[in-house]
């Protein structure tokens, strides 16, 4: 199996709020769960650079970009929420969802190349 499958497989897990998924985690059990946060962002990534040059994009896929960049923000957003990590850590974990929608939808992201995605 290649990078783009293995995104891909990661991402139809991820969207469908799987068993494990980081989305399940979030909206049930009100856990940030930093490893499957990484999985998550680093498959949408791999997934908008395959894409870049797309015409058409598959609607799956155009509605988990979709979900995740507008529902997250909401559902970790309540003062009550469990931030273990420093509060700079889950801003920046939101703006990069929001970046890889961007990306995702428009075909190129807003930074100027070279730019290198750092680890969150």
């Amino acid at each position: 199996m290649g990078r783009m499958d293995d995104a891909v497989g990661v991402l139809q897990h991820e969207f469908r709020s799987a068993e494990g998924s980081f989305l399940l985690r979030l909206r049930c059990d009100l856990v940030w769960d930093r490893e499957a946060f990484s999985r998550l962002e680093r498959a949408m990534r791999q997934i908008c650079e395959q894409n870049q040059a797309a015409e058409r994009l598959d609607r799956w896929m155009a509605e988990g970009f979709y979900d995740v960049a507008t529902q997250v923000p909401g559902w970790t957003g309540h003062p009550r929420f469990p931030r273990p990590e420093p509060e700079a850590y889950y801003v920046a974990c939101i703006e990069r969802l929001g970046d890889l929608a961007d990306w995702f939808f428009r075909g190129w992201h807003a930074y100027q190349e070279p730019h290198a995605w750092r680890e969150l």
